[in-house]
């Protein structure tokens, strides 16, 4: 039997047919990579609450503990992020400005102590995250 039209190979009716623009599946899949690196920074900057508070923490604060690595090990993911935005083709001056959040984050984070405050309190992943929905919602 010959597929027609209205038929499939294996002669059932065939369904509506969709048509599907490549900029909508652009979109999706960029739609996909921001909510996988929105749930990386989360996991970073504020999975876990402090009981009885509103204070939220994330990895980068506890592996932050150990001095230098801890803090440079949640830099490299941070940058991972921003390589990632850069491949969703987000301006080089928003860019910058992630770059700019994570060498706040970097710098202020290695300070004994107060630096693991700042890691609390400054959520570099969150705000990076912010600016390239900004950028992807705007294009």
């Amino acid at each position: 039997m010959v597929a027609s039209v209205s038929e499939n190979p294996q002669g059932r009716p065939a369904g509506p047919t969709a048509v599907i623009c490549p900029a909508m599946v652009d979109m999706n899949l960029k739609n996909r990579e921001i909510k996988r690196l929105a749930d990386v920074a989360r996991w970073m900057d504020s999975a876990f609450r402090i009981p009885g508070t509103r204070i939220t923490l994330g990895l980068d604060a506890v592996i932050g503990l150990i001095p230098v690595i801890g803090d440079t090990a949640g830099l490299v993911i941070g940058l991972w992020i921003v390589s990632r935005a850069h491949k969703l083709a987000v301006p080089t001056p928003t860019l910058l400005r992630m770059l700019g959040n994570l060498g706040i984050d970097w710098a202020l984070g290695a300070v004994p102590l107060a630096g693991d405050f700042v890691d609390i309190f400054w959520k570099a992943n969150q705000r990076n995250i912010a600016l390239l929905d900004k950028e992807v919602g705007s294009q």
